[in-house]
Protein backbone atom coordinates (compact mmCIF):
# COMPACT_ATOMS: atom_id res chain seq x y z
CA UNK A 1 0.00 0.00 0.00
CA UNK A 2 1.64 3.23 -1.16
CA UNK A 3 0.57 6.61 0.24
CA UNK A 4 1.89 9.90 -1.10
CA UNK A 5 1.98 12.57 1.58
CA UNK A 6 0.78 16.01 0.51
CA UNK A 7 1.12 19.50 1.95
CA UNK A 8 -1.96 18.81 4.07
CA UNK A 9 -0.20 15.94 5.83
CA UNK A 10 2.96 17.93 6.54
CA UNK A 11 1.07 20.99 7.76
CA UNK A 12 -1.05 18.82 10.05
CA UNK A 13 2.11 17.19 11.43
CA UNK A 14 3.73 20.59 12.00
CA UNK A 15 0.75 21.84 13.97
CA UNK A 16 0.74 18.66 16.06
CA UNK A 17 4.33 19.47 16.98
CA UNK A 18 3.36 23.03 17.99
CA UNK A 19 0.40 21.82 20.06
CA UNK A 20 2.38 19.12 21.89
CA UNK A 21 5.16 21.60 22.66
CA UNK A 22 2.65 24.02 24.18
CA UNK A 23 1.01 21.25 26.21
CA UNK A 24 4.39 20.24 27.65
CA UNK A 25 5.04 23.88 28.58
CA UNK A 26 1.51 24.14 30.09
CA UNK A 27 0.51 26.89 27.68
CA UNK A 28 -2.92 27.34 26.15
CA UNK A 29 -3.34 25.75 22.73
CA UNK A 30 -6.62 27.28 21.50
CA UNK A 31 -5.03 29.85 19.20
CA UNK A 32 -2.70 27.32 17.57
CA UNK A 33 -5.57 24.86 17.07
CA UNK A 34 -7.75 27.49 15.42
CA UNK A 35 -4.83 28.53 13.21
CA UNK A 36 -4.30 24.88 12.26
CA UNK A 37 -7.96 24.38 11.33
CA UNK A 38 -7.92 27.58 9.26
CA UNK A 39 -4.68 26.64 7.48
CA UNK A 40 -5.86 23.12 6.65
CA UNK A 41 -9.18 24.49 5.43
CA UNK A 42 -7.42 27.02 3.24
CA UNK A 43 -5.20 24.33 1.72
CA UNK A 44 -8.15 22.00 1.13
CA UNK A 45 -10.67 24.48 -0.26
CA UNK A 46 -8.49 27.33 -1.58
CA UNK A 47 -11.33 29.48 -0.28
CA UNK A 48 -11.20 32.08 2.47
CA UNK A 49 -14.87 31.79 3.35
CA UNK A 50 -14.67 27.98 3.37
CA UNK A 51 -11.70 27.93 5.73
CA UNK A 52 -13.25 30.51 8.07
CA UNK A 53 -16.55 28.61 8.12
CA UNK A 54 -14.59 25.42 8.75
CA UNK A 55 -13.41 26.78 12.11
CA UNK A 56 -16.97 27.08 13.40
CA UNK A 57 -18.13 23.85 11.79
CA UNK A 58 -15.21 21.94 13.29
CA UNK A 59 -16.21 23.23 16.74
CA UNK A 60 -19.75 21.96 16.12
CA UNK A 61 -18.39 18.59 14.98
CA UNK A 62 -16.19 18.23 18.08
CA UNK A 63 -19.05 19.23 20.37
CA UNK A 64 -21.35 16.62 18.83
CA UNK A 65 -18.67 13.96 19.26
CA UNK A 66 -18.11 14.94 22.90
CA UNK A 67 -21.73 15.64 23.82
CA UNK A 68 -22.42 12.29 25.47
CA UNK A 69 -19.39 12.68 27.71
CA UNK A 70 -20.28 16.30 28.52
CA UNK A 71 -23.78 15.24 29.57
CA UNK A 72 -22.77 12.32 31.79
CA UNK A 73 -20.19 14.46 33.59
CA UNK A 74 -22.65 17.32 34.04
CA UNK A 75 -25.39 15.06 35.41
CA UNK A 76 -23.03 13.26 37.80
CA UNK A 77 -21.81 16.64 39.08
CA UNK A 78 -25.39 17.85 39.57
CA UNK A 79 -26.25 14.68 41.49
CA UNK A 80 -23.06 14.92 43.54
CA UNK A 81 -23.93 18.47 44.53
CA UNK A 82 -27.23 17.53 46.16
CA UNK A 83 -25.69 14.46 47.79
CA UNK A 84 -22.96 16.63 49.33
CA UNK A 85 -25.40 19.29 50.54
CA UNK A 86 -27.63 16.70 52.19
CA UNK A 87 -24.74 14.80 53.80
CA UNK A 88 -25.70 11.59 51.98
CA UNK A 89 -22.31 11.50 50.24
CA UNK A 90 -20.60 11.51 53.63
CA UNK A 91 -22.72 8.60 54.81
CA UNK A 92 -22.01 6.65 51.60
CA UNK A 93 -18.24 6.91 51.74
CA UNK A 94 -17.78 6.34 55.47
CA UNK A 95 -17.62 2.50 55.19
CA UNK A 96 -15.00 2.75 52.44
CA UNK A 97 -12.56 4.68 54.59
CA UNK A 98 -11.72 1.44 56.40
CA UNK A 99 -10.40 -0.12 53.19
CA UNK A 100 -8.57 2.85 51.63
CA UNK A 101 -6.56 4.08 54.60
CA UNK A 102 -3.40 5.38 52.89
CA UNK A 103 -2.58 7.18 49.63
CA UNK A 104 -0.97 4.00 48.27
CA UNK A 105 -4.01 1.88 49.09
CA UNK A 106 -6.26 4.52 47.54
CA UNK A 107 -4.22 4.71 44.31
CA UNK A 108 -3.98 0.97 43.75
CA UNK A 109 -7.45 0.25 45.13
CA UNK A 110 -9.16 2.77 42.84
CA UNK A 111 -7.05 1.54 39.92
CA UNK A 112 -7.92 -2.15 40.41
CA UNK A 113 -11.62 -1.41 40.90
CA UNK A 114 -11.55 0.70 37.74
CA UNK A 115 -9.77 -2.11 35.86
CA UNK A 116 -12.36 -4.69 36.85
CA UNK A 117 -15.26 -2.39 35.98
CA UNK A 118 -13.80 -1.27 32.66
CA UNK A 119 -13.22 -4.80 31.45
CA UNK A 120 -16.98 -5.35 31.47
CA UNK A 121 -18.37 -1.93 30.53
CA UNK A 122 -15.49 0.04 29.00
CA UNK A 123 -14.02 2.93 30.98
CA UNK A 124 -16.29 5.98 30.60
CA UNK A 125 -19.26 4.62 32.58
CA UNK A 126 -16.84 3.27 35.18
CA UNK A 127 -15.19 6.67 35.64
CA UNK A 128 -18.52 8.33 36.37
CA UNK A 129 -19.58 5.60 38.76
CA UNK A 130 -16.30 5.07 40.64
CA UNK A 131 -15.12 8.67 40.69
CA UNK A 132 -18.28 10.01 42.28
CA UNK A 133 -18.05 7.48 45.14
CA UNK A 134 -14.33 6.91 45.73
CA UNK A 135 -12.75 10.30 45.00
CA UNK A 136 -13.79 11.86 48.36
CA UNK A 137 -12.34 8.85 50.19
CA UNK A 138 -9.06 9.06 48.28
CA UNK A 139 -8.64 12.79 48.92
CA UNK A 140 -9.44 12.33 52.59
CA UNK A 141 -6.62 9.80 53.08
CA UNK A 142 -4.09 12.00 51.29
CA UNK A 143 -4.16 10.90 47.63
CA UNK A 144 -4.25 14.02 45.44
CA UNK A 145 -7.23 14.36 43.12
CA UNK A 146 -4.84 14.25 40.16
CA UNK A 147 -3.42 10.98 41.51
CA UNK A 148 -6.92 9.49 41.66
CA UNK A 149 -7.55 10.64 38.09
CA UNK A 150 -4.29 8.99 37.00
CA UNK A 151 -5.27 5.71 38.65
CA UNK A 152 -8.70 5.62 37.00
CA UNK A 153 -7.29 6.70 33.68
CA UNK A 154 -4.28 4.37 33.45
CA UNK A 155 -6.09 1.28 34.71
CA UNK A 156 -9.33 1.92 32.80
CA UNK A 157 -8.55 3.66 29.52
CA UNK A 158 -5.09 2.08 29.49
CA UNK A 159 -4.88 -1.51 30.75
CA UNK A 160 -8.54 -2.56 30.45
CA UNK A 161 -9.27 -0.92 27.11
CA UNK A 162 -6.03 -1.97 25.41
CA UNK A 163 -6.61 -5.64 26.27
CA UNK A 164 -10.40 -5.55 25.99
CA UNK A 165 -10.62 -9.23 26.92
CA UNK A 166 -14.32 -9.34 27.82
CA UNK A 167 -16.04 -7.17 25.19
CA UNK A 168 -13.32 -7.95 22.59
CA UNK A 169 -14.01 -4.94 20.39
CA UNK A 170 -10.36 -3.96 19.95
CA UNK A 171 -8.88 -7.43 19.27
CA UNK A 172 -11.72 -8.18 16.84
CA UNK A 173 -10.85 -5.09 14.76
CA UNK A 174 -7.13 -5.74 14.69
CA UNK A 175 -7.42 -9.50 14.20
CA UNK A 176 -9.80 -9.14 11.24
CA UNK A 177 -7.49 -6.62 9.58
CA UNK A 178 -4.46 -8.88 10.16
CA UNK A 179 -6.27 -12.00 8.94
CA UNK A 180 -5.86 -13.75 12.30
CA UNK A 181 -8.22 -15.42 14.78
CA UNK A 182 -9.27 -13.12 17.61
CA UNK A 183 -8.03 -15.69 20.12
CA UNK A 184 -4.50 -15.53 18.65
CA UNK A 185 -4.29 -11.74 19.04
CA UNK A 186 -5.72 -11.89 22.55
CA UNK A 187 -3.25 -14.58 23.62
CA UNK A 188 -0.34 -12.65 22.13
CA UNK A 189 -1.45 -9.45 23.87
CA UNK A 190 -1.44 -10.92 27.40
CA UNK A 191 2.31 -10.55 28.15
CA UNK A 192 2.38 -7.16 26.40
CA UNK A 193 -0.62 -5.81 28.31
CA UNK A 194 0.88 -7.04 31.59
CA UNK A 195 4.23 -5.37 30.89
CA UNK A 196 2.64 -2.16 29.64
CA UNK A 197 0.24 -1.95 32.56
CA UNK A 198 2.75 -2.84 35.27
CA UNK A 199 5.56 -0.58 34.03
CA UNK A 200 3.28 2.40 33.37
CA UNK A 201 1.34 2.33 36.63
CA UNK A 202 4.43 1.67 38.78
CA UNK A 203 6.28 4.50 37.01
CA UNK A 204 3.29 6.82 37.44
CA UNK A 205 2.99 6.05 41.16
CA UNK A 206 6.73 6.36 41.78
CA UNK A 207 6.93 9.71 39.96
CA UNK A 208 3.89 10.98 41.86
CA UNK A 209 5.33 10.06 45.24
CA UNK A 210 8.73 11.47 44.28
CA UNK A 211 7.25 14.84 43.27
CA UNK A 212 5.01 14.96 46.33
CA UNK A 213 8.01 14.36 48.60
CA UNK A 214 10.07 17.05 46.88
CA UNK A 215 7.24 19.58 46.82
CA UNK A 216 7.08 19.66 43.01
CA UNK A 217 3.61 18.13 42.76
CA UNK A 218 0.91 20.32 41.20
CA UNK A 219 -2.61 18.99 41.41
CA UNK A 220 -3.93 21.02 38.49
CA UNK A 221 -7.27 21.56 40.24
CA UNK A 222 -10.08 23.28 38.39
CA UNK A 223 -13.46 24.39 39.66
CA UNK A 224 -15.45 21.40 40.84
CA UNK A 225 -18.26 20.49 43.21
CA UNK A 226 -17.21 22.48 46.22
CA UNK A 227 -17.71 21.26 49.76
CA UNK A 228 -20.52 23.30 51.31
CA UNK A 229 -20.23 25.56 54.31
CA UNK A 230 -21.76 24.03 57.42
CA UNK A 231 -24.64 26.52 57.29
CA UNK A 232 -25.46 25.53 53.73
CA UNK A 233 -26.12 21.89 54.58
CA UNK A 234 -29.66 20.62 54.07
CA UNK A 235 -30.86 18.86 57.18
CA UNK A 236 -32.13 15.30 56.78
CA UNK A 237 -32.74 12.92 59.63
CA UNK A 238 -30.06 10.31 60.26
CA UNK A 239 -32.36 7.36 59.41
CA UNK A 240 -33.23 8.96 56.06
CA UNK A 241 -29.57 9.66 55.25
CA UNK A 242 -28.56 6.13 56.16
CA UNK A 243 -31.37 4.67 54.07
CA UNK A 244 -30.46 6.77 51.03
CA UNK A 245 -26.76 5.96 51.51
CA UNK A 246 -27.75 2.30 51.04
CA UNK A 247 -30.36 2.75 48.30
CA UNK A 248 -28.20 4.90 45.99
CA UNK A 249 -25.26 2.44 45.72
CA UNK A 250 -27.83 -0.35 45.29
CA UNK A 251 -29.34 1.49 42.32
CA UNK A 252 -25.93 1.75 40.68
CA UNK A 253 -25.26 -1.90 41.52
CA UNK A 254 -28.55 -2.72 39.79
CA UNK A 255 -27.23 -0.80 36.76
CA UNK A 256 -24.18 -3.06 36.76
CA UNK A 257 -26.41 -6.14 36.88
CA UNK A 258 -28.50 -4.83 33.98
CA UNK A 259 -25.35 -4.12 31.95
CA UNK A 260 -24.19 -7.68 32.51
CA UNK A 261 -27.57 -9.23 31.78
CA UNK A 262 -28.22 -7.26 28.60
CA UNK A 263 -24.57 -6.81 27.58
CA UNK A 264 -24.83 -3.03 27.52
CA UNK A 265 -21.55 -1.37 26.51
CA UNK A 266 -20.11 2.03 25.77
CA UNK A 267 -22.78 4.66 25.13
CA UNK A 268 -25.65 2.40 26.23
CA UNK A 269 -23.97 1.74 29.57
CA UNK A 270 -23.21 5.43 30.02
CA UNK A 271 -26.84 6.31 29.25
CA UNK A 272 -28.09 3.88 31.89
CA UNK A 273 -25.83 5.40 34.54
CA UNK A 274 -26.75 8.93 33.45
CA UNK A 275 -30.47 8.19 33.60
CA UNK A 276 -30.08 6.63 37.05
CA UNK A 277 -28.18 9.72 38.24
CA UNK A 278 -31.03 11.96 37.02
CA UNK A 279 -33.59 9.84 38.88
CA UNK A 280 -31.48 10.01 42.06
CA UNK A 281 -31.03 13.77 41.64
CA UNK A 282 -34.79 14.32 41.31
CA UNK A 283 -35.74 11.97 44.15
CA UNK A 284 -33.23 13.38 46.66
CA UNK A 285 -33.97 16.99 45.67
CA UNK A 286 -37.74 16.56 46.09
CA UNK A 287 -37.19 14.86 49.45
CA UNK A 288 -34.73 17.47 50.69
CA UNK A 289 -36.32 20.67 49.36
CA UNK A 290 -39.98 19.64 49.43
CA UNK A 291 -42.02 22.62 48.16
CA UNK A 292 -38.96 24.08 46.41
CA UNK A 293 -38.03 20.76 44.83
CA UNK A 294 -39.20 21.65 41.32
CA UNK A 295 -37.10 24.80 41.19
CA UNK A 296 -34.10 23.29 42.95
CA UNK A 297 -33.98 20.33 40.53
CA UNK A 298 -33.55 22.78 37.66
CA UNK A 299 -30.99 24.74 39.69
CA UNK A 300 -28.84 21.65 40.29
CA UNK A 301 -29.02 20.67 36.61
CA UNK A 302 -27.98 24.17 35.56
CA UNK A 303 -25.06 24.05 37.99
CA UNK A 304 -24.00 20.68 36.58
CA UNK A 305 -24.17 21.80 32.96
CA UNK A 306 -22.32 25.02 33.74
CA UNK A 307 -19.54 22.92 35.20
CA UNK A 308 -19.54 20.50 32.25
CA UNK A 309 -19.26 23.16 29.57
CA UNK A 310 -16.76 25.19 31.62
CA UNK A 311 -14.48 22.15 31.80
CA UNK A 312 -14.96 21.11 28.19
CA UNK A 313 -14.76 24.62 26.72
CA UNK A 314 -10.94 24.75 26.46
CA UNK A 315 -10.87 21.23 25.03
CA UNK A 316 -13.28 21.69 22.11
CA UNK A 317 -10.81 23.66 19.90
CA UNK A 318 -8.02 21.09 20.31
CA UNK A 319 -10.47 18.23 19.78
CA UNK A 320 -11.76 19.98 16.65
CA UNK A 321 -8.24 20.13 15.23
CA UNK A 322 -7.36 16.52 15.96
CA UNK A 323 -10.66 15.20 14.62
CA UNK A 324 -9.57 16.58 11.26
CA UNK A 325 -7.01 13.79 11.22
CA UNK A 326 -9.78 11.28 10.62
CA UNK A 327 -13.26 11.28 9.08
CA UNK A 328 -14.06 14.88 10.07
CA UNK A 329 -11.82 16.32 7.34
CA UNK A 330 -13.88 14.99 4.46
CA UNK A 331 -17.12 15.94 6.16
CA UNK A 332 -16.04 19.53 6.83
CA UNK A 333 -13.90 20.34 3.80
CA UNK A 334 -14.95 17.74 1.22
CA UNK A 335 -13.04 14.68 0.06
CA UNK A 336 -11.42 16.13 -3.07
CA UNK A 337 -8.27 17.24 -1.22
CA UNK A 338 -7.61 13.74 0.12
CA UNK A 339 -8.79 11.42 -2.62
CA UNK A 340 -7.84 7.81 -1.94
CA UNK A 341 -6.86 8.72 1.61
CA UNK A 342 -7.66 6.78 4.76
CA UNK A 343 -7.46 9.96 6.86
CA UNK A 344 -4.46 12.19 7.52
CA UNK A 345 -3.14 10.33 10.59
CA UNK A 346 -3.67 6.91 9.02
CA UNK A 347 -1.86 8.05 5.87
CA UNK A 348 1.12 9.11 7.97
CA UNK A 349 1.13 5.73 9.69
CA UNK A 350 1.18 3.91 6.35
CA UNK A 351 3.90 6.20 5.01
CA UNK A 352 6.06 5.47 8.06
CA UNK A 353 5.56 1.73 7.62
CA UNK A 354 6.58 1.96 3.95
CA UNK A 355 9.71 3.97 4.76
CA UNK A 356 11.51 1.49 7.02
CA UNK A 357 13.44 -1.75 6.35
CA UNK A 358 12.09 -5.05 7.65
CA UNK A 359 13.37 -7.05 10.60
CA UNK A 360 11.92 -7.96 13.99
CA UNK A 361 13.35 -4.98 15.85
CA UNK A 362 12.40 -2.38 13.26
CA UNK A 363 8.98 -3.98 12.78
CA UNK A 364 8.23 -3.79 16.52
CA UNK A 365 9.39 -0.20 16.88
CA UNK A 366 7.50 0.84 13.77
CA UNK A 367 4.27 -0.83 14.92
CA UNK A 368 4.49 1.02 18.24
CA UNK A 369 5.08 4.37 16.54
CA UNK A 370 2.41 3.70 13.91
CA UNK A 371 -0.12 2.72 16.56
CA UNK A 372 0.68 5.87 18.53
CA UNK A 373 0.28 8.03 15.41
CA UNK A 374 -3.10 6.53 14.55
CA UNK A 375 -4.20 7.26 18.13
CA UNK A 376 -3.63 10.99 17.73
CA UNK A 377 -7.25 11.54 16.67
CA UNK A 378 -8.27 10.69 20.24
CA UNK A 379 -10.42 7.70 19.38
CA UNK A 380 -8.02 4.84 19.98
CA UNK A 381 -10.16 2.59 17.80
CA UNK A 382 -10.29 4.42 14.47
CA UNK A 383 -6.77 3.43 13.39
CA UNK A 384 -6.28 -0.03 14.86
CA UNK A 385 -7.68 -1.79 11.80
CA UNK A 386 -4.92 -0.09 9.83
CA UNK A 387 -2.41 -1.24 12.45
CA UNK A 388 -3.63 -4.82 11.95
CA UNK A 389 -3.08 -4.54 8.21
CA UNK A 390 0.43 -3.17 8.66
CA UNK A 391 1.25 -5.91 11.19
CA UNK A 392 0.17 -8.51 8.63
CA UNK A 393 2.41 -6.93 6.00
CA UNK A 394 5.39 -6.70 8.37
CA UNK A 395 5.03 -10.25 9.67
CA UNK A 396 5.02 -11.56 6.11
CA UNK A 397 8.30 -9.76 5.48
CA UNK A 398 9.87 -10.85 8.77
CA UNK A 399 8.48 -14.38 8.57
CA UNK A 400 6.96 -14.54 12.07
CA UNK A 401 5.27 -12.62 14.86
CA UNK A 402 1.97 -11.65 13.20
CA UNK A 403 -0.11 -11.90 16.37
CA UNK A 404 2.52 -10.18 18.54
CA UNK A 405 2.94 -7.27 16.13
CA UNK A 406 -0.83 -6.90 15.81
CA UNK A 407 -1.26 -6.84 19.59
CA UNK A 408 1.60 -4.35 19.98
CA UNK A 409 0.07 -1.90 17.51
CA UNK A 410 -3.31 -2.30 19.20
CA UNK A 411 -1.84 -1.51 22.62
CA UNK A 412 0.06 1.55 21.37
CA UNK A 413 -2.96 2.94 19.51
CA UNK A 414 -5.34 2.57 22.43
CA UNK A 415 -2.96 3.75 25.16
CA UNK A 416 -2.28 6.94 23.19
CA UNK A 417 -5.70 7.55 21.63
CA UNK A 418 -8.05 5.75 23.99
CA UNK A 419 -7.70 8.20 26.82
CA UNK A 420 -4.32 8.43 28.56
CA UNK A 421 -2.47 11.07 26.51
CA UNK A 422 -4.97 12.92 24.30
CA UNK A 423 -6.55 15.61 26.53
CA UNK A 424 -10.17 15.41 25.36
CA UNK A 425 -10.20 11.62 25.49
CA UNK A 426 -9.24 11.63 29.17
CA UNK A 427 -11.72 14.34 30.17
CA UNK A 428 -14.11 11.95 31.98
CA UNK A 429 -11.51 11.12 34.64
CA UNK A 430 -10.22 14.71 34.79
CA UNK A 431 -13.69 16.25 35.13
CA UNK A 432 -14.94 13.84 37.78
CA UNK A 433 -11.78 14.50 39.82
CA UNK A 434 -11.87 18.25 39.22
CA UNK A 435 -8.40 18.47 37.64
CA UNK A 436 -7.14 19.92 34.38
CA UNK A 437 -7.19 17.39 31.52
CA UNK A 438 -4.05 19.01 30.15
CA UNK A 439 -2.24 18.53 33.46
CA UNK A 440 -3.43 14.93 33.56
CA UNK A 441 -2.12 14.35 30.03
CA UNK A 442 1.22 15.91 30.95
CA UNK A 443 1.46 13.80 34.11
CA UNK A 444 0.66 10.61 32.14
CA UNK A 445 3.13 11.36 29.34
CA UNK A 446 6.38 10.10 30.90
CA UNK A 447 4.95 6.88 32.46
CA UNK A 448 3.13 5.95 29.22
CA UNK A 449 6.24 6.54 27.10
CA UNK A 450 8.31 4.43 29.53
CA UNK A 451 5.68 1.71 29.34
CA UNK A 452 5.58 1.76 25.54
CA UNK A 453 9.38 1.51 25.38
CA UNK A 454 9.44 -1.48 27.76
CA UNK A 455 6.58 -3.19 25.91
CA UNK A 456 8.29 -2.70 22.57
CA UNK A 457 11.48 -4.30 23.90
CA UNK A 458 9.50 -7.32 25.11
CA UNK A 459 7.75 -7.56 21.74
CA UNK A 460 11.11 -7.57 19.94
CA UNK A 461 12.06 -10.74 21.82
CA UNK A 462 8.65 -12.33 21.22
CA UNK A 463 8.65 -11.64 17.47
Amino acid sequence: MHIELTALHWVYLAFIGFILALLVKRRDTTLVCVAGIFTLGLLATASLDGSVSGIFNSFIYATKELLGTIFIISIIVAMSRVLILTGINEAMIRPLTGFLRTPAMAFWGIGLIMLATSLFFWPSPGVALIGAVLLPVAVRVGLPALGAAMAMNLFGHGIALSGDYIIQGAPKLTADAAGLPVSAVMAASVPLVIVMGAVTTIAAYWLMRKDMSSGKWKDGRVETVAAPESGALIVLTQPVKRALAIVIPLLFALDVAVMLAFRLQGGDATALIGGTAVVILIGVTMLAHRNQGLEQTTSYLIEGFQFGFRVFGPVIPIAAFFYLGDAAFGELFGGDALQGSHGIVNDMGVALANAVPMNGTVASVTLTVTGAITGLDGSGFSGISLVGSIAHMFSAAVGSGAATLTALGQIAGIWVGGGTLIPWALIPAAAICGVSPFELARRNLKPVLIGLAATTVVAIFLV
